[in-house]
């Protein structure tokens, strides 16, 4: 498909809102004196991890966060040159050549500690090690009752140098929640013992929840990750733009009598004679097919219902008296702005997160566009 022609599926990505984004939430970072690391984990939410890490540093952000060694190294290979994070690989993986890419590297437990010494050992260099501590998330880090002799194991360990202890909050999306203190104050112990074993590393708990509503938990770095995409983590107003907005063009435009059905099993029929759009999108590009009889999309200047069950490759609107012409922009989720749908709509209706909705735009029929300032 070439840039000019109309989209099949496209995810519209705004540069100007990352930036917008990210320059406020190192402001609130740096306001308690913290510095920002920008999750391009997942290919960026579905956004483009290398364009969305651009925008970012950019805006403020001085560290990245990957989530394994090969979205880090793809990162560098961009030529990104910023500190990068990478935290979760399987066993097997080989992370010399991160190491070798001067990428910071997580360990949970003397096991890893003993994998990433040895792979700095083949690249004869001195790896950046972050110690993550299970603060009550019960996920990765390491339990606390191990903590005192990882610390120490690494704290000896002449192949490894402990940039960071950090760990990762369960709750801080629901403020006021027991557990946020519960965790910073396991984490204050887990620090205490770091640094008694005589390291001097950086801190780094608050997520972007944390990050809006917490700012003693700041410390010394900041990760955000979903607010840093316009999608508010929170339960308060914050003026964070959502950047993604998804979208396609009407097919199709028929009329069907009274009486008539729609769509696979026949859920939805026509009290009237109306006209039918036809969008070529479905759940093969992104669109919950648990959103069939539910969802509206933007077309022509206002919102619309989808008639029947979502297909893989299609969806049938409903349009009334109105008959759109082929190649009309469809609008299935966007800024909200205008009225049309969000993200976070269609994941409340289906009982998810919007980070599902987004993430789920990662697919190889969905075209993405970079607009706004910032684009290179």
């Amino acid at each position: 498909m070439s840039d000019t022609a109309t989209p099949r599926a496209e995810a519209v990505i705004d540069l100007g809102s990352i930036r917008h984004n990210v320059a406020l939430l190192a402001g609130r970072a740096a306001g308690s004196g913290a510095a920002t690391m920008a999750v391009v984990k997942a290919d960026g939410y579905g956004h483009g991890a290398v364009p969305v890490a651009r925008a970012a540093l950019d805006a403020g952000a001085t560290w990245l966060g990957a989530c394994s060694a090969a979205e880090a190294i793809a990162l560098r290979e961009a030529g990104i040159d910023a500190r990068i994070l990478s935290w979760l690989d399987t066993a097997d993986t080989d992370l010399a050549p991160a190491i070798a890419a001067g990428v910071d590297v997580s360990v949970s437990s003397a096991a890893e500690l003993a994998r990433v010494a040895a792979a700095a050992g083949r690249v004869g260099g001195v790896a950046e090690v972050h110690l993550k501590i299970d603060t009550g998330l019960s996920r990765n880090g390491c339990p606390p009752a191990l903590w005192p002799d990882l610390v120490a194991a690494a704290a000896a360990e002449p192949r490894v140098r402990i940039a960071a202890v950090w760990s990762h909050l369960a709750c801080a999306d629901e403020p006021g929640h027991p557990s946020i203190d519960a965790q910073a104050a396991r984490f204050a112990e887990a620090y205490a013992t770091a640094t008694a074993a005589g390291l001097s590393p950086l801190r780094h708990l608050a997520n972007s929840a944390a990050t809006l509503t917490r700012p003693d938990l700041h410390l010394d770095l900041v990760r955000v990750g979903i607010a840093m995409y316009g999608l508010n983590p929170v339960p308060q107003k914050e003026d964070l733009r959502p950047v993604m907005t998804f979208r396609s063009a009407v097919a199709l435009c028929k009329r069907i009598a009274a009486g008539e059905s729609v769509s696979y099993g026949h859920t939805w029929t026509a009290d009237v004679a109306t006209t039918l759009a036809l969008v070529p999108v479905g759940y093969a590009d992104g669109v919950p097919r648990t959103l069939s009889g539910r969802m509206d999309v933007w077309l022509g200047g206002r919102r619309r219902p989808v008639a029947g069950r979502v297909c893989m490759d299609q969806l049938v609107v409903d349009c009334g008296g109105d008959e759109p012409e082929p190649g009309s922009e469809v609008v299935l989720f966007g800024t909200g702005a205008a009225g049309e749908p969000t993200a976070r709509e269609w994941a409340d209706t289906i009982g998810t997160i919007d980070y599902e909705i987004v993430t789920g735009m990662f697919r190889p029929r969905v075209r993405r566009r970079y607009v706004g300032e910032g684009v290179r």
